[in-house]
């Protein structure tokens, strides 16, 4: 329970958005990827996704978490007769989706309709705690966890005095919730204890907070080893080794989610984005985005502007 508690510790915890959609026409999404953690609350109706093990039916009440990084196919509601590429269903989301402010009442005319939250989670600010287990999308059956969402959904949308505070506070409490279920319900046992390596070696934190502070620099593994004082030949079999991964993905993922964050809250350039992260070559960053996210960089930008969905 002490390294669990560490984990929490650790855990820098912030709100991207949250919004309640109805499903106008059921619609699967084939390659359904975001950079952060995103969490669906079935308020009515059905939704699915797929899994390792194959397709997963998700029932009024439940809740489904599909980690950062995680790509996964995904249905809104039944049935559906329509399946989308992530970059053709950020064209046409309108037709499929629509956002409202109807607080947590159900429209009786909706069969189906969710609350969606998006958040982030980083061990020492600087790792996706979810991403780094490496698991699959995932059901929450909680009362805790649904009752959270939705004060936390209220909150989001209400114009009292201290709403952003107590989101803020109410988002760091559903990733505990989260953890808490995990825990309860013996999730990713493994993946958990492989996760607490974090915080028995100092050496793989100071290199995970040099390439956060470093992205658009040099993060060759030879500029690696000498952060982490270890030779250049053994430097990538230690990383991977202590996370599962090479260093040289890592650093791709962790520039891509900087770009990601780039494009939703700043109105600078493609061009500008990818050096700012890292890329002297524009065309070839941009390629790399569009294979990482399914989408090229300037929608990505246009899916985030879009408020109705």
């Amino acid at each position: 329970m002490e390294d669990y508690n560490k984990i929490i510790e650790s855990l820098g915890v912030r709100y991207i958005k949250a919004k309640s959609i109805n499903v106008k026409e059921p619609v699967t999404i084939s390659n359904f990827y975001d950079v952060e953690n995103t969490v669906i609350f079935v308020k009515s109706g059905k939704m699915s996704f797929e899994d390792s093990t194959g397709k997963v039916e998700i029932e009024e009440g439940d809740v489904v978490f599909i980690p950062g990084g995680k790509r996964t196919r995904l249905t809104y509601g039944s049935n559906a007769k329509t399946t989308l590429t992530s970059e053709e269903f950020v064209a046409k989301k309108e037709l499929f989706l629509q956002s409202h402010t109807q607080g947590l009442a159900n429209d009786p005319t909706v069969s189906d309709s969710m609350i969606v939250v998006t958040l982030e989670a980083k061990v020492f600010n600087s790792v996706n705690f979810f991403a780094s287990l490496d698991i699959d999308p995932f059901v929450i059956k909680s009362d805790d966890v649904n009752y959270t969402i939705k004060q936390l959904y209220l909150e989001a949308v209400s114009t009292e005095a201290g709403s952003n505070r107590i989101v803020k506070l109410k988002t760091e409490q559903l990733v505990v919730e989260i953890i808490r279920y995990i825990i309860k319900n013996r999730l990713f046992v493994e993946q958990l204890a492989t996760n607490s390596t974090y915080f028995k070696d100092p050496r793989l934190i100071d290199i995970f907070n040099y390439i956060k502070e470093n992205l658009n620099g040099d993060l060759s593994n030879k500029v690696l080893a000498q952060v982490a004082n270890v030779s250049e030949d053994y430097v990538g079999q230690y990383f991977k080794m202590l996370t599962g991964i090479n260093p040289q993905d890592y650093i791709e993922y962790q520039r891509m989610e900087e770009a990601v964050n780039l494009l939703r809250t700043t109105k600078n350039s493609i061009r500008s984005i990818g050096k700012e992260v890292g890329y002297k070559d524009t065309a070839y960053f941009c390629r790399r985005f569009k294979m990482m996210f399914g989408i090229p960089a300037g929608k990505m930008r246009r899916r985030e502007s879009l408020m109705n969905v």
